[in-house]
């Protein structure tokens, strides 16, 4: 049955001005996640990843997959959403953003960060087409789910395809495979370990969710269980 494993990227560099690169940890958590896929997928595999640096790196700490030929397909679509535009407005206001590159306050620590982007990711999605932001909530989970319906519907029998993405697009997808409310992405968001694993199946019926954040291949090392 052809299968799709999302993927999110490692660990980024949260609290440094420039997020989108892989911290020393990452790097860690991407040598597990290539250790692991070798293990689970038998022959060729696809792989694919967004465009932005966190997730291409993930994608190339994995050389164990690529030893099968599999080269890097790069595909903006499987990009996160833009949380700086969200934070500007959808945010608690003037002045409160920073100078990271994903909008974060100097000196906010990791949870408060996420409890204000949280907050923000709620009015964005309640805002529906309506948002000030480039990019809408409607218009974000319809690029997520053409990029997903694209490298499923491309797949044979049997096989499979590894896409490095971000938390966000996978809690669109998963939300909506899942036809939950909006504002159950909010929560699946928050909820995305760095390197958890989401499987999807492609059968007669379509596409259907198998499993959602598997982290099995971090072990029991605290260090490694990372949400940002």
């Amino acid at each position: 049955m052809p299968t799709v494993l999302l993927v999110r990227h490692a660990q980024a560099s949260f609290g440094a001005a420039q997020y989108d690169e892989l911290s020393t940890l990452g790097h860690a958590q991407a040598a597990r996640l290539d250790e692991y896929l070798s293990e689970r997928i038998h022959g060729p595999a696809r792989l694919v990843a967004g465009t932005l640096r966190r997730q291409i790196d993930t994608a190339q700490a994995c050389p164990r997959l690529r030893a099968r030929g599999a080269p890097i397909e790069r595909d903006p679509r499987w990009n996160e959403y833009d949380s700086a535009d969200v934070l500007a407005r959808h945010g608690p206001g003037p002045g409160a953003a920073g100078v990271s590159d994903i909008g974060a306050p100097p000196g906010l620590s990791n949870v408060a960060f996420q409890d204000v982007l949280d907050r923000a990711l709620q009015a964005w999605v309640a805002a529906g087409p309506d948002t000030s932001c480039a990019e809408s909530w409607p218009a974000f989970r319809a690029r997520s789910r053409a990029a997903l319906d694209g490298v499923a519907r491309d797949l044979g029998a049997g096989e499979t395809a590894v896409v490095v993405t971000s938390g966000g697009v996978i809690a669109a997808l998963v939300s909506g495979l899942l036809d939950a409310r909006p504002t159950g992405f909010v929560a699946l968001n928050r909820m995305t370990l760095n390197t958890a694993v989401c499987t999807i199946l492609r059968g007669r019926s379509g596409l259907r969710l198998l499993s959602f954040g598997e982290h099995g291949h971090l072990g029991s090392e605290r260090a490694l269980l990372t949400f940002r």
